[in-house]
């Protein structure tokens, strides 16, 4: 076992490298030379700048392969000899939307990122493993039904009709979720020397201020968007549970152990739900990959 997972540690960084290969080569033969400018500088600032000496400077007009080791370990400035950029030196580039670096727009959005992902990771697998086994416990009646019907519905919805239809109704017309991540008045006073910002992320720095306001606070702004990114996935484990349950429980020694008298609930709770969860874990790792990419 440990010399697989060191064989599939060591091949990440090829993968990784052959992913980013492919990657830059798409978009340098997809982007023109004045799109590629933009990535170094500020888009207001080009004007100040003469092109020419970017497109020099950076080796824009260089080969692809160039290019790519530039990107990727930096490339030396003719009048410093210093090395500039470089993936490998912490520079991604510049970000026009965020309108600033790369790496700043990351380390800026982050923990707003991370909070919302734990927020819905945790009742999206929870719910789906407790509603998944209640489907499979009660097979082919009214609470199966429901369930499944429930989970047809909840994968069918695309998120961002889910979320325009909870922020328009919960938030616009009954105003019970606000918008944003917290109050005007919340923010301020988050943002002051009086509160201390451990990991940004405001529920977990309201707990560690023992501020149970700022952490209701921070709650309620993120239901809205947690409910939006859970239905989905809620939806999918609900019916990959709900038959890893029903094959485990149709398994040799689940019979034995109900021939030998054990209670239902200790049959499915000790040797049916351990086996049933390990296509669970699996599919909950690859969808948390997804919202930590999507989110």
């Amino acid at each position: 076992m440990l010399s697989y997972i060191v064989r599939r540690l060591l091949i990440i960084p090829v993968l990784l490298l052959g992913v980013s290969i492919l990657i830059y080569s798409i978009i340098s033969l997809m982007k023109p030379i004045d799109r590629a400018q933009a990535l170094y500088i500020p888009v207001t600032a080009i004007k100040v700048f003469d092109m020419e000496d970017i497109v020099k400077k950076y080796g824009l007009d260089d080969p692809v392969y160039i290019q790519y080791w530039h990107w990727m370990v930096g490339k030396e400035d003719p009048d410093t000899g210093e090395i500039e950029g470089g993936v490998l030196h912490g520079y991604l580039g510049w970000s026009q939307v965020g309108r600033s670096s790369v790496a700043e727009m990351i380390a800026r959005r982050a923990p707003a990122t991370a909070e919302l992902i734990l927020w819905s990771i945790v009742p999206m697998i929870g719910l789906s493993v407790w509603f998944g086994v209640k489907s499979a416990e009660n097979h082919n009646k009214f609470v199966d039904h429901f369930l499944r019907i429930s989970a047809i519905v909840g994968w069918s919805i695309p998120a961002f009709v889910l979320g325009f239809f909870l922020l328009s109704y919960f938030s616009s017309d009954l105003q019970w979720f606000p918008p944003g991540r917290l109050t005007i008045e919340i923010k301020e006073f988050v943002q002051s020397d009086e509160f201390i910002n451990y990991t940004n992320m405001y529920t977990i720095d309201a707990l560690l201020n023992w501020r149970l306001d700022i952490f209701w606070d921070a709650l309620r702004h993120l239901v809205l968007p947690v409910v939006t990114l859970s239905v989905t996935g809620w939806a999918f484990l609900l019916r990959v549970t709900r038959f890893s349950m029903l094959e485990t429980l149709g398994q040799d020694y689940i019979t034995v152990a109900r021939s030998k008298g054990l209670p239902e609930e200790t049959i499915i709770r000790k040797h049916a739900l351990p086996n049933a969860l390990i296509p669970v874990i699996t599919m909950g790792g690859l969808i948390l990959v997804g919202l930590i990419n999507g989110v």
